[in-house]
Parts: structure tokens; C-alpha cells; sequence
């Protein structure tokens, strides 16, 4: 039987580092904006997504930018909206324990779910 993962694969968080490092972030809706659709939502912290990339709705990977802005990977929020029938993950940039919490919190309410999975190097939540 053959080897089915190749013994130099990168690890989950390399893999997440590339895709943050190889492609720019475009912030499209800033802290403190409405969605579009549903106003009663607004983003704690700027939101957009990785420019050339595409996740499983079509758009790109979306992103979540904290205070600490550069390119540091400090979580992933993994959602499921019953509303769009979907699921997806959202890379946390530069946030810290504080801005996980509240992002957390963002994606839990209406008909989404979400959980955080947070980088071992930026402790628990």
C-alpha cells in the first residue's frame, strides 16, 4: 500500500502562513461597518479576505485583521450558517486573545455557529 500523506507535507499552520504570506489581504468591510444585507451586524474588528484565493462560497478566504496588524496567523474561526447552507473558515491576523474572544462571540448568533481554534503559541482563550 502506498504512502498516502507525503512525509514532508507542511503542517496545518505552515499551510495557513503560506496562503496569509503569498497572498495580500483586501479589507472590504471595516471595523464599526454594517453588512450589507443584515445592518443589525456590524464588524468588531476589520474583516475581508486573501486576494487570488477562494473558499468554499467562491469568495476569497475570508480574514479577520487584529490590532497587531502584520502577518502573524493567531487562529482559525471555523462557521457553519444554517441560513446559506455553508461552512467555512476564517483566518485570524494579528489578534490578540481579547479580539479571538470577540470574534468568537460574532459568530455565534442567528443562524451561525462558530468555533475557534486557536495557535498553540497564543494560548488559550
Amino acid at each position: 500500500m502506498s504512502e498516502l500523506i507525503h512525509p514532508d507535507r507542511l503542517s496545518f499552520w505552515k499551510a495557513v502562513d503560506r496562503l496569509v504570506d503569498e497572498h495580500p489581504v483586501v479589507i472590504d468591510r471595516p471595523a464599526g461597518f454594517a453588512h450589507p444585507r443584515f445592518p443589525q451586524i456590524v464588524y468588531p474588528l476589520d474583516y475581508g479576505y486573501l486576494d487570488g484565493t477562494r473558499a468554499m462560497d467562491g469568495d476569497g478566504i475570508d480574514v479577520w485583521l487584529g490590532r497587531q496588524g502584520g502577518s502573524t496567523v493567531t487562529g482559525i474561526v471555523m462557521t457553519v450558517d444554517l441560513h446559506k447552507s455553508d461552512a467555512e473558515l476564517k483566518i485570524l491576523i494579528g489578534c490578540t486573545q481579547e479580539e479571538m474572544r470577540v470574534i468568537e462571540v460574532h459568530h455565534n448568533g442567528l443562524s451561525q455557529y462558530g468555533q475557534l481554534l486557536v495557535r498553540a503559541e497564543h494560548g488559550p482563550v
